[in-house]
């Protein structure tokens, strides 16, 4: 395309570089499709938020291009287009089913898209034909009713637009309860909100009471107290076996309820965690998103949980991740 630009450019006429009508002959469809954070039921008006799930489709035919990811913000300010797909086929049918599938795999949750609008019009029986005009919206004002579209999809949950997400919100919405309690707007008394949960108000698993916790030995801990950081690698060298290195308490951290862990989770768990991994290499319970989630989500110190759980812990050496 740039060569015929600058041979166009230089003087060349179409004939010279090849370009006869008669020669040039459809080879295809296209279809593209531009997903935008717009809320078609407003009349397109743009959606602002965050992005908590970003997965784009791909597949034979099909052209991405795209700049979103899961925790992207979306402001008002720029261009509300955050992927386009492009759609060719040696069909308008083969073209069209392919859009369609590209549409329903795209999963983008938080905000508005026009996602459901362009379904909406992929499987209208005028546009599926290929008939439609520059007034087929105009003409078709149900097309941007997306809150109540229902397509005929194999997937139960992407064939009904009120489904779509439903799960992804309802586990959200508890783990925002689980952690923050009722809010008060919704109708909770606030005299009635108790700001500490008491042991008696959540199920405790307790351990046979037959059960008796050996007496600690000081573990792989103990080496690195006694002996410094060069004691600890020579320890570890002459080490015959496999050094194993639990990550359970970062995963956790991490991972479940929407990284919703308090530090009183683990404290309760502590004591018994240092005997079952007495003789363990480490403990990987530190990382960059506990700082991040221990002040902006759960409101304690990140410092005095490090603190409380070295005291309950005392044998097994404590491990960050840390990403440079």
């Amino acid at each position: 395309i740039v060569q015929t630009q600058i041979r166009i450019a230089g003087g060349a006429s179409f004939e010279e570089i090849g370009l006869k009508q008669e020669n040039i002959k459809p080879r295809g469809v296209a279809i593209q499709c531009r997903v935008t954070t717009e809320n078609p039921e407003r009349d397109f008006a743009p959606d602002t938020g965050v992005i908590s799930l970003y997965r784009h489709s791909a597949g034979a035919g099909i052209r991405m291009d795209g700049v979103g990811y899961s925790g992207l913000a979306i402001t008002p300010y720029f261009d509300s287009m955050i992927v386009k797909y492009t759609a060719r086929g040696s069909t308008f049918a083969e073209t069209v089913a392919r859009m369609k599938r590209v549409l329903i795999e795209c999963r983008i949750r938080g905000v508005k898209t026009n996602i459901p609008f362009l379904l909406n019009v992929m499987t209208h029986p005028e546009f599926e034909k290929g008939v439609v005009t520059t007034a087929f919206i105009d003409e078709n004002p149900q097309l941007k009713k997306v809150s109540e579209s229902a397509w005929n999809f194999a997937s139960d949950e992407q064939s009904d637009q009120r489904k779509v997400g439903a799960k992804e919100r309802l586990i959200r919405y508890l783990a925002n309860l689980a952690v923050n309690g009722h809010p008060a707007e919704l109708g909770a008394d606030p005299t009635k909100i108790k700001k500490e949960h008491s042991a008696s108000m959540s199920k405790v698993l307790t351990l046979p009471k037959d059960l008796v916790l050996p007496e600690s030995t000081g573990g792989m801990r103990k080496i690195l107290l006694e002996q410094g950081p060069e004691g600890y690698a020579k320890a570890v060298r002459e080490h015959k076996g496999l050094l194993l290195m639990d990550t359970t308490w970062r995963d956790a951290h991490q991972s479940l309820l929407a990284t919703r862990m308090r530090t009183k989770e683990f404290e309760r768990c502590a004591t018994f965690t240092n005997t079952a991994l007495a003789n363990a290499f480490s403990m990987e319970m530190w990382g960059g998103a506990t700082f991040d989630v221990a002040m902006r989500f759960l409101h304690e110190c990140p410092w005095e949980r490090l603190e409380s759980l070295r005291e309950k812990v005392p044998d097994v050496p404590f491990q960050m991740l840390l990403r440079g």
